[in-house]
């Protein structure tokens, strides 16, 4: 800080001294932001460690938060009155588990039937098969699209909303009709501006009729979630065999338990399970796959969170070493201070006040820079953000913790500097 400066504003706080012995805090405040002033370049330079701790901070809790919602309303879509049941566990985090599932009997069509008609709660009860494969057009081929096979009265268990056209019926079920429902990207891809419904679709060689178009659901995390055809179930194990376990859907009155225990006691008793022998089919909910989704996203939630205070603490540390030369580099200017009868309390809380606007300032610029990026990330990448005013909060709470952390010892250095060896410093 030039010397002119100090001696004029300390020319003006002497004359408060007569009145009261500690300095004004806009005196204070003066000091230090005349101080950082001075040193610009060495300010920003500074700071750049916590600006990069604050803004991964920030990044990575308005993702997280916007992916928490996203997966909430595509994935976890089932309802609160539909459960599954399949031979594996369609969400665990154990994978010697799902080795072991493979061994697990098939659930069939017969098992779909015997549960359609014997359960006495379940409001409906459908089926899913589902597979990966080409489908043709007249003019255009699709690889790796999923193929699925229905029972008709899944249009009103699952989610799928038609945009044009219409689903299957019981009828063409039964009658294992060559129709199909397909999803908005194969629509597109296909038959471009042309309308699809009425048109023909072709599955390993065989020729559909589509009856019906998804409305669009979008991409889940950069997969694209409209790439499907969905045909009558019959169908489907008419081209590729009865060797896919089918996935059950119960639409059930809440609660769910009663519901569960009754699919439970019809499936053990068909499948012959002793009855000290565990299951082998698993139950899915919404919240299995939401709990599922918590338990991933807090493992990464916490290694990034660290990641970002790592960066944050080397941050306030290179703010504290920078303080403490500064400390020396004005060595003078304390010792002038304390002769014109400022405290060690006063000299303490100019240096504590630099550090804490330095970090306030790289505070609110960690902010406004991850923000801006995950409304960035946001507009033109299937990654979901989520801005929300408390987590600006955290990361200027985050900036002001690492300025008291690390800039109490830098001002207790410098009000311990003895003034009359101050004032004989070069």
């Amino acid at each position: 800080m030039p010397h002119s400066t100090v001696v004029s504003v300390m020319a003006r706080a002497r004359v408060r001294y007569n009145c009261q012995r500690m300095l004004l805090p806009q005196d204070t405040l003066r000091l230090a932001m005349g101080a950082l002033w001075a040193h610009k370049l060495r300010t920003a330079l500074t700071l750049l460690g916590l600006v990069i701790g604050v803004t991964s901070l920030i990044l990575v809790m308005t993702l997280i938060q916007g992916a928490n919602g996203y997966v909430e309303s595509k994935i976890a879509n089932l309802g609160p009155d539909i459960f599954q049941v399949s031979k594996e566990p369609l969400a665990s985090k154990d994978f010697n588990e799902v080795l072991r599932a493979r061994r697990h009997k098939d659930l069939t069509s017969d098992d779909w039937r015997a549960l359609r008609d014997a359960c006495r709660l379940c409001l409906g009860v459908g089926a899913v098969a589902e597979t990966n494969g080409r489908v043709r057009s007249e003019a255009q081929s699709l690889s790796d699209v999923v193929i699925r096979g229905e029972t008709a009265n899944m249009s009103a268990i699952s989610t799928l909303e038609i945009a044009s056209g219409r689903f299957f019926s019981e009828g063409e079920q039964r009658a294992a009709a060559p129709v199909a429902v397909v999803g908005g990207e194969v629509a597109d891809k296909l038959y471009g501006a042309r309308p699809a419904v009425g048109k023909t679709l072709r599955v390993l060689g065989a020729e559909f009729t589509v009856i019906g178009v998804n409305a669009p659901i979008g991409s889940l995390l950069g997969q694209d979630q409209d790439n499907f055809v969905v045909v009558p179930l019959p169908t489907f194990e008419k081209l590729f065999g009865g060797r896919n376990s089918l996935i059950l859907h119960v639409k059930s009155p809440l609660p769910l338990p009663a519901t569960e225990d009754e699919v439970r006691l019809i499936l053990r008793s068909r499948r012959h399970l002793a009855v000290d022998s565990a299951d082998d089919f698993y139950f899915a909910t919404a919240d299995t796959y939401l709990d599922l989704w918590k338990d991933i996203s807090s493992v990464f939630f916490l290694v990034f969170v660290l990641i970002s205070l790592v960066a944050s603490a080397v941050g306030g540390i290179v703010i504290m070493n920078i303080t403490l030369v500064s400390i020396s580099e004005r060595t003078r200017e304390i010792g002038l201070r304390r002769s014109v009868g400022a405290t060690q309390l006063d000299i303490a809380r100019q240096f504590l006040a630099e550090v804490m606007a330095q970090c306030l300032l790289g505070g609110l610029t960690g902010v406004s820079l991850g923000f801006a990026i995950a409304v960035a990330l946001n507009q033109f990448t299937p990654f979901p953000a989520a801005v929300k005013p408390w987590v600006a909060l955290v990361g200027l709470g985050l900036a002001s913790a690492i300025a008291l952390i690390f800039g109490v010892y830098p001002a207790a250095r410098a009000a311990r500097l003895d003034p009359v060896v101050a004032l004989r410093a070069d």
